[in-house]
């Protein structure tokens, strides 16, 4: 066989590894390019010329396979040999050798594949001090990092994931993500999974996962595809932070800022917490005053259940739900035949709240007629039922709440002047919503947590867009609307974050930009202007209080009016 077809040679010399033809004596009739690079040979050169003169193999004298070949002997794969390049250096090679056949089965020579193992090692030390290296990287990352192939099988595992997880990666390699973390999402709502599904990445889901003891660890989770050079999938990526420390945090933080379920870390609030700790143990009379919506119901029944009558009756009276006609009797009870429709004594409210408290809410509305009976109870804890010429003793501490300036109804005569200021002994201003709203990101997660546990939801958190939006929405009814907001979120939403879509309409209008609104660009003069003007509405101009709400002294309070021309309209 003295050439080779031209087509077969061009295929051979697509190939990385030498290729080399002999014939049934021994001599080269092919040399391949690889075969050139390997050994440094030209084929021009060296074609013709026997195999043992230019390889110079150490098998080459004492046990040549290739010859055993040519016999029909065997055939040899993969065997080493050191053989002896064009500059007379040792090159050890890894050679295959086939016999070559004619039509009739007649072998008339044979062909010899060998590749340059120190290539091979250089190219496997590379890959190894590659992986090295990019495992030194995620190693010296904080969070947990996993990859998974599109099997869900982890094919890497980084030292914080073996902290967090308690598993080493050598237990955990090839498995099921599933079964190292035996998450309830891993059934249902899987993070990876939806990302390997739809090519979206994801980020802090928070969920929980089992350590190796057993326990529950939460963990706020990332998710990303990995993909080849040609753009095909090949696996997944799950970068996930323990939460641990962030949940204790947390809670410590609520136990903080937060008083019987009253929530928020506002200075005023604060202030609130600590008079209720303080007024709690005496039984002196409190008045709560505060807009609609802010909580002053919240603050009644901690102060009673903080208090020592805390085992006796909280009973509370809506004084503007009962019409006039029925206040007195249910403040005081009756008699059997006071009034058409007695058919039996009743006790009041006051009795029923005997060593107890009772919660006057929306005192102001009471009408000026029972006021002085009121009065009455206050100064000497006694009262006479309607029908009843006997005085009814009492042991109560009472609790009166109001959206009114009580203090203006004195001057209108709507008030009585002396009621007022037997219930204002211990005075309680709950601040509305829209100035602390350092509290809102607190309300809401608290609020979360309540409806997740109503509702049976896994909602973790808001939109950093719905955030500002709530942030910046004016509430004018306070703390009950944020609530029923998120409510109203919470019937809407189907994954885990709130966004601003699941928000009542009334709020979503206020967005910036929001169809039919005007987008509006404040400067800094406009927005500590505007902060200052509704400070002194929510404060009705006095300006002791209103410094104070700021932040800021009388003087600069003045200063900013006369720079702003803030004037109080008379």
């Amino acid at each position: 066989m003295h050439r080779i077809d031209k087509d077969l040679e061009n295929l051979w010399e697509l190939f990385s590894d030498g290729l080399v033809v002999i014939d049934k004596d021994l001599k080269i009739v092919s040399f391949s390019r690889s075969a050139e690079r390997i050994t440094g040979y030209c084929a021009d050169e060296i074609v013709g010329s026997p195999c043992n003169e230019i390889f110079k193999a150490d098998l080459c004298d004492s046990f040549c396979p290739l010859e055993r070949t040519l016999r029909g002997e065997t055939q040899i794969l993969d065997q080493r040999a050191e053989i002896t390049d064009v500059h007379n250096q040792k090159v050890v090679v890894s050679f295959s050798m086939t016999p070559l056949k004619d039509p009739r089965g007649n072998i008339i020579g044979g062909i010899m594949s060998f590749r340059d193992m120190s290539e091979v090692y250089r190219l496997t030390a590379q890959l190894y001090q590659e992986t090295a290296r990019l495992q030194t990287i995620l190693d010296s990352i904080a969070d947990g990092v996993f990859t998974v192939d599109t099997d869900f099988r982890i094919s890497s595992f980084n030292l914080a994931a073996e902290r967090i997880t308690g598993r080493t990666r050598d237990d955990v390699l090839g498995k099921s993500c599933h079964l190292v973390f035996r998450s309830e999402r891993c059934r249902e709502g899987c993070p990876l999974r939806r990302t390997m599904e739809t090519g979206q990445s994801l980020s802090n889901i928070e969920m929980e996962i089992v350590n190796s003891q057993g326990e529950l660890v939460p963990v706020s989770v990332s998710t990303a595809l990995l993909m080849d050079e040609e753009g095909e999938i090949t696996g997944g990526v799950e970068t996930f932070r323990d939460l641990s420390a962030l949940k204790v945090l947390r809670r410590e933080l609520g136990e903080v800022y937060s008083f019987s379920n009253i929530v928020g870390k506002s200075a005023t609030m604060r202030k609130i917490y600590d008079l209720i700790d303080i007024i709690s143990q005496a039984s002196s009379t409190v008045l709560i005053q505060g807009e609609t919506g802010t909580g002053k119901d919240l603050i009644a029944r901690a102060i009673h259940y903080n208090s020592p009558r805390r085992d006796y009756p909280f009973v509370k009276v809506s004084c503007a739900a009962l019409p006039e006609t029925l206040l007195e009797s249910e403040f005081f009870g009756h008699k059997r035949g006071a009034f058409t429709g007695a058919m039996k004594d009743k006790p009041g409210r006051f009795s029923r709240a005997h060593r107890g408290t009772i919660f006057l809410d929306e005192v102001g509305e009471i009408p000026v007629g029972i006021q002085a009976k009121l009065l009455r109870v206050l100064e000497e804890q006694e009262f006479e039922p309607l029908g009843s010429t006997e005085s009814v003793k009492v042991d109560v501490r009472i609790i009166a709440a109001t959206n009114r300036n009580l203090k203006e109804a004195v001057g209108e005569g709507k008030f009585r002047e002396d009621l007022y200021y037997r219930l204002n002994v211990v005075a309680i201003t709950i601040s509305p919503l829209r100035d602390r709203s350092d509290d809102i990101p607190l309300l809401i997660s608290h609020f979360i947590q309540q409806y997740n546990e109503r509702m049976g939801k896994k909602v973790e958190s808001v939109s950093q867009e719905a955030m500002d939006l709530l942030l910046d929405y004016n509430w004018p009814g306070n703390v009950r609307q944020l609530e029923h907001a998120i409510e109203h979120a919470f019937v809407h939403c189907r994954s885990e974050v709130i966004e601003v879509k699941h928000l009542p309409a009334e709020i979503q209008s206020e967005a910036e930009g929001a169809p039919g609104t005007p987008t509006k660009h404040y400067s800094l003069e406009d927005a500590e202007r505007r902060t200052i003007l509704e400070a002194l509405h929510a404060h009705r101009w006095e300006k002791e209080k209103t410094s104070r709400a700021l932040g800021i002294s009388r003087s600069t309070l003045w200063r900013k009016m006369r720079q702003y021309r803030i004037q109080e309209k008379t």
